[in-house]
């Protein structure tokens, strides 16, 4: 990404000399772009933002593997920082303890996640757990998982130890310079006005913790983040560490089953706690860092602490911990952290004000990993591992209201050591987007989850009386949560029958222009130059030829396209790139969709329409617009469950009509509203993969198994070169079978090859046709069907088969008819 002018160097101005300021000003430094000047409102070294008062504790293992990385990078990079011969990482190891059965079967799910990521653990007894702190009472610890590579953070030793490498390569960190606007012209950034005078930029980036909105506001731009206040507190001394004389020896230690945490401080303990109420913060309300002095606050960041708050948690470490019982709380504040709606961190170039960049939400624990991806970024046009949960345009418009952030940046404070399903729902603001059906969804007793704002049905219970005629496997608890039996039934009348799906929430761009055909070809691999009417599945790749998302793109007219998509983020990277008279609009909005699949579809659409639904006159990926009833619709002859079908698109006034008509004309063949887990399962048995989960623009097309979707005897297209020097992969996208037709699997576990982790699994489904759990996971090239390997599900090592696919029928017979 280059900048404009004739500088050497672009010229770069962070605002925020924290851990995260600092940090990226050595990472672009260290990339040849010398030309930075860290702003910081603060005295330096220690400004008075988050890095100040953090306490350093870095456990690693997430269930997120791009925060898992970050993490890692932050370890290893910290670790090679010694100023003054003080090591900036102490790797004393992290202890997480269980006092609960679910607590303890978390955390061999947490152990999995490890072992898929690549961080080093074990799950050990209490017995072990005592040896690592003598300090426990054995008697209430069932277990805990052991990571001796994690430990804790010197965040203030670090931001120095990267300012002074920064300064030496020509960065400058300015000090007491509080940012009171931000210049534009043209639609970008052009510098950074301070109470000390402006500062050029080509680029500007918000590293500037919980003030982030604030410097968000100056620059036109949301940072959709909540900061709270978490309470921190020190033991006196402690008779049983009299004598120490290192910082710490033991292991960071959490107690999530009380929400607290631990670590030492010589002979003292530190105690964080997250179990107390939220208490928000106004960012904006925040004192300077004098101001803060003058209301006897030790820092900006640093609220009084509230007793009554810390109470409840004290008798609990009392009760973990006998020692802490003669003991007195020395030393305590609240601190202030920054929360989002989802818990990630926020990154990226706002496309609002081109080079303006956002840092936000970033803990200690991430973030050298955070500026290194930071960093490529700017300097490469990319990260080298993928950032999509991060991405600043990952929110909708619909979460990004004030009253939305606080409500939700609030509960992921509530929920940061809460055992969490992966398909847990929020809890409110609910419901918040809703399709046209919704209505009728309630009505068929619709169990709703949610996503992206909407909500979603998972399955009806106007079902349940199809289950009788099915033999299912007994599922264990936590494979059995947000699921029902009655999925099966729904993906059975599916193969048997016909079943109407909500696909309303399925993102739906509308490109239009005389230039749009040339646009759309040139961003995406397949050919596009087909006559209107036809439909193509294709790839919009990234320099390096990774799959920045996959895209349906129908052929309405010459020069009208419709776009089914995934995130904003696309939408976002085409606005980006369009050409003068083209136009990209979301109308995702104002339309819905319902998916008409299985063998009886064309028996229940085809008298409800004037236009011939026959295999000859309307064939697989083509798509009319016509009517269903008196419904104007865009049919597209598409299907994402293997079955024959349509999916029928019409506008959000008229969906209810759409619904009902279908409804009606359908009971004669006995037609059901189906969901999202008989959607899931019938999907991966066809073996269609899910942006985001099953690949992103870490993999290629040819290593993800869609590389039928890249046509090379195509004029040029974004990622082609890249792809002209890809050698053969050394991964794949891999279908598994497992081989006990009771077991399943969710996801994210790891895989061993030969006893050793080797991958992990991406999707996973019980594939009801099929008598057998389905996963998809990355596992190294060249593991032939047949062979043999294990899937740890909560410890276990469960077996399975790697298999051809697809899984389902393999001549796509069923969907051509």
């Amino acid at each position: 990404m280059s900048a404009p002018g004739s500088h050497p160097s672009p010229r770069v101005v962070v605002i925020g000399a924290g851990i995260v300021g600092c940090s990226l000003a050595d990472e672009l430094t260290a990339r040849g772009w010398n030309d930075v000047t860290v702003l910081e409102q603060g005295p330096l070294p220690a400004p008075g933002g988050s890095t100040s008062h953090a306490p350093g504790l870095v456990f690693r293992t997430s269930p997120s593997k791009t925060l898992t990385a970050f993490a890692q990078y932050t370890v290893e990079k910290f670790t090679s920082l010694e100023p003054d011969g003080v090591p900036c990482f102490r790797p004393v190891g992290g202890l997480e303890l269980a006092t609960t059965p679910q607590r303890l079967a978390d955390l061999h799910r947490r152990a999995g996640y490890a072992a898929a990521w690549g961080v080093r653990g074990e799950i050990v007894d209490a017995a072990r757990c005592k040896e690592f702190w003598p300090l426990l009472d054995a008697s209430v610890v069932l277990g805990g998982f052991h990571t001796p590579g994690d430990g804790l953070a010197r965040a203030l030793h670090a931001s120095r130890a990267q300012l002074d490498r920064a300064t030496a390569r020509g960065a400058r960190f300015l000090d007491r310079h509080t940012v009171t606007g931000i210049e534009r012209r043209d639609g970008r950034v052009t510098g950074v006005v301070t109470d000390r005078g402006t500062f050029p930029a080509d680029h500007v980036v918000s590293a500037a913790g919980f003030w982030g909105p604030v410097v968000g506001r100056m620059a036109g731009v949301d940072v959709p983040l909540q900061p709270l206040a978490h309470q921190y507190a020190r033991t006196g001394p402690l008779p049983d560490l009299s004598g120490a004389t290192a910082e710490a020896s033991k292991p960071i230690l959490r107690f999530q089953d009380r929400d607290l945490y631990f670590r030492e401080h010589t002979d003292r303990l530190g105690i964080g706690s997250y179990a107390h109420r939220p208490l928000p913060v106004d960012p904006f309300a925040v004192p300077a860092y004098d101001e803060a002095r003058d209301r006897n606050m030790e820092m900006p960041s640093s609220y009084p602490f509230t007793p009554d708050d810390w109470a409840p948690s004290w008798e609990d470490c009392r009760r973990l911990m006998p020692a802490l019982r003669e003991a007195e709380i020395e030393s305590g504040f609240n601190g202030v952290f920054s929360f989002t709606p989802d818990g990630m961190p926020v990154l990226g170039e706002s496309r609002a004000l081109r080079g303006f960049w956002l840092a936000e939400a970033v803990w200690v624990t991430h973030s050298a990993g955070v500026a290194k991806a930071l960093a490529e970024w700017m300097v490469d046009g990319r990260p080298s591992l993928d950032v999509h949960e991060c991405d600043l345009t990952r929110f909708e418009e619909a979460q990004r209201s004030p009253a939305y952030i606080r409500e939700r940046g609030s509960q992921q404070f509530v929920e940061v050591y809460d055992v969490l399903h992966p398909l847990q729902p929020m809890e409110r603001p609910r419901p918040l987007r809703v399709s046209p059906f919704h209505p009728r969804q309630e009505r068929l007793g619709a169990y709703f989850l949610e996503g992206g704002g909407w909500e979603r049905p998972h399955w009806y219970e106007a079902n349940s009386e199809l289950v009788t005629s099915l033999t299912l496997p007994d599922r264990d608890d936590w494979s059995a949560r947000h699921w029902s039996p009655i999925a099966a039934a729904e993906a059975r009348v599916t193969r048997e029958g016909v079943a109407l799906y909500d696909m309303t929430p399925l993102r739906r761009l509308e490109v239009t222009g005389p230039g749009a055909l040339d646009f759309l070809d040139r961003m995406t691999t397949n050919n596009l130059r087909k006559r209107p009417g036809a439909v193509t599945y294709t790839l919009l790749l990234d320099d390096t030829a990774g799959i920045r998302s996959d895209l349906t793109v129908a052929r309405l007219a010459p020069d009208r396209f419709q776009v089914g998509a995934n995130s904003p983020a696309d939408l976002d990277h085409l606005l980006r790139h369009a050409p003068d008279g083209v136009h990209v609009r979301d109308i995702t909005s104002g339309t819905c969709c319902v998916g008409v699949w299985g063998p009886l579809a064309r028996d229940l659409v085809q008298p409800l329409t004037p236009d011939d639904f026959s295999h000859e006159a309307f064939g697989y990926f083509r798509v009319k617009e016509t009517y269903v009833g008196h419904v104007p619709v865009t049919a597209m002859r598409l299907s994402y469950v293997g079955e024959l079908g349509w999916e029928l698109y019409t506008t959000a006034d008229l969906g209810l009509r759409l619904w009902d008509t279908l409804w009606e004309a359908g009971r004669e063949l006995g037609v059901i509203a189906a969901g999202r887990s008989a959607f899931n399962s019938l999907r991966l048995e066809k073996g269609y993969r899910a942006w985001g989960t099953d690949m992103t623009d870490e993999h290629d097309p040819y290593e993800a198994g869609v590389g039928f979707a890249v046509r090379m005897d195509k004029a040029d297209f974004v990622g082609r070169a890249a792809l002209e020097r890809a050698g053969e992969p050394a991964r794949r996208l891999t279908p598994l079978l497992l081989d006990d037709p009771a077991a399943v699997v969710l996801g994210k576990e790891p895989v061993h090859v030969d006893g050793t982790p080797a991958g992990y699994v991406t999707s996973a489904a019980y594939g009801y046709t099929l008598g057998r759990c389905v996963a998809y996971a990355w596992l190294p090239a060249g593991l032939a069907a047949g062979t043999g390997v294990h899937v740890e599900y909560f410890g276990e090592k469960v077996p399975a088969t790697v298999a051809d696919e697809p899984l389902f029928d393999p001549e796509m017979t069923r969907i051509r008819r």
